[in-house]
C-alpha cells in the first residue's frame, strides 16, 4: 500500500505597519503590537512588520521631534517582543519601492474611490489648514504597502476596513488588466485584540492626542503614573462592576483587565462582586503595571543604543527591499516599462 505524503501547507504572509508617533500607548500595545508578537511565534505565518514613517508626513512634522519619534517607536516595538531574526521589522522610507508603487497605483485608482474615504474627511476636518494631496492619496500608499509584499493577511482595526477594501479593489483591477500580478489580500481582526478607549473619555479611542493627559497610558509611564491614571479613570454611579449598556468607563476598564489577565467578563464580575470601583481600578492598574513594567525597562535600554537599533532595521530593510523589488519588477514589466 502506497503511503500518502502530505505537502506542508505554505505559510501565509502577514503584513502589519504602525506609524511612528513616538513611544506606543497601552491601546497600541493591547490592540495590535501584542498580537504581532503572538503571530511571529505562530508556525502558520511569515510576518513582516513596518514603521510607516511615510504616512506620518501628511501632517506637518517638526524635524527633530519626528526623528526622535522614529527611534522611540522602533525601540518600543522591539521592547514589546518583536524579534527581527524571526520577523523583519523595517522602516518604510528605507524601501524606495513603496513610493514607486504608490505612484503607479495612483494611476489605477479612481478619484471617486478616494473621495469616499471617511478617514480623509475626518483628517481634513482636523487639519483644515493643511489638506494636502498626500492626505487624499494616503490610502493608495497603504495599498502599495500591502501589495508590495504579496501579503495574504492584513490584521486591521475596524476603522481600516475601508482602506483594505480599496487595496483589494486596486489589486483586482490591475490583475484584470495585466494578468496575475498582485495577491488580493484578506483582512482579519485578531480575536484577542482589545479596543482600548480613553480613560477620561471612554467613548473615544485612547490616543496620545487626548487633551487630558490622564486619558492615555504610555509605555514610558512610571508605575506610579499608571496607577494614578487608572484611579482617576471615569466610571459611573452604579458602583457595581459589570459589563453593561451605557457603562462605557467600566466596560473599558473590564476590557483592559480582561486583555491583560485573560479573565472573562463573567469571571471579573464574580471576582469583584460586592467590591467598589476603587478596588477594581486599583486591580486594573496593578495588572497593567505588571504587564508594562518589564517592557518599559527593555525600551529604556534599547532607545539608548542607536547602534543596536540601526543593526536591527538595516537587516530588515535589506530583506524588505529584496521582496519589494520582485513585485516592482513584475508590475513594471506587465505595464510595459523597459528594464
Amino acid at each position: 500500500m502506497q503511503e500518502t505524503v502530505q505537502t506542508p501547507a505554505k505559510k501565509k504572509v502577514v503584513l502589519s505597519a504602525i506609524q511612528p508617533s513616538g513611544t506606543i500607548t497601552l491601546g497600541n500595545y493591547l490592540g495590535a503590537v501584542r498580537n504581532w508578537v503572538k503571530m511571529q511565534e505562530n508556525e502558520d505565518y511569515n510576518c513582516l512588520y513596518a514603521l510607516a514613517d511615510l504616512h506620518t508626513i501628511t501632517v506637518r512634522q517638526d524635524t527633530a521631534t519626528f526623528r526622535k519619534n522614529l527611534y522611540d517607536a522602533y525601540a518600543s516595538i522591539l521592547a514589546c517582543g518583536i524579534d527581527t531574526e524571526k520577523s523583519p521589522f523595517f522602516i518604510q522610507s528605507h524601501v524606495p519601492a513603496h513610493s514607486q508603487l504608490a505612484w503607479i497605483l495612483n494611476c489605477y485608482t479612481q478619484y471617486g474611490e478616494l473621495s469616499r474615504m471617511t478617514q480623509f474627511k475626518d483628517k481634513s476636518a482636523k487639519h483644515a489648514d493643511n489638506i494636502n494631496a498626500g492626505l487624499f492619496t494616503y490610502p493608495v500608499l497603504m495599498a502599495g504597502d500591502i501589495l508590495l509584499y504579496q501579503a495574504d493577511l492584513v490584521p486591521i482595526g475596524a476603522d481600516q476596513k475601508q482602506h483594505l477594501e480599496l487595496a483589494r479593489d486596486i489589486a483586482t483591477r490591475f490583475n484584470g488588466i495585466y494578468g496575475n500580478t498582485f495577491k488580493v489580500p484578506e483582512g482579519f481582526i485578531p480575536k484577542n485584540g482589545a479596543r482600548v478607549m480613553s480613560l477620561q473619555n471612554p467613548t473615544s479611542k485612547m490616543s496620545k492626542s487626548d487633551e487630558n493627559v490622564n486619558g492615555c497610558v504610555l509605555l514610558t509611564d512610571s508605575d506610579d503614573v499608571i496607577m494614578k491614571k487608572f484611579k482617576r479613570a471615569v466610571t459611573d454611579n452604579d458602583a457595581k462592576v459589570f459589563y453593561g449598556e451605557g457603562k462605557h468607563g467600566i466596560n473599558n476598564l473590564m476590557s483592559i483587565y480582561s486583555a491583560v489577565t485573560g479573565l472573562t467578563f463573567e469571571q471579573i464580575e464574580h471576582d469583584f462582586d460586592g467590591k467598589g470601583y476603587g478596588d477594581f481600578k486599583t486591580a486594573v492598574g496593578e495588572a497593567v503595571i505588571a504587564e508594562l513594567s518589564p517592557i518599559r525597562k527593555r525600551y529604556e535600554e534599547f532607545v539608548k543604543d542607536k547602534a543596536y537599533l540601526a543593526e536591527c532595521y538595516a537587516k530588515s530593510d535589506e530583506f524588505a527591499n529584496r521582496l519589494a523589488q520582485r513585485t516592482i519588477d513584475k508590475c513594471m514589466k506587465k505595464i510595459g516599462f523597459i528594464k
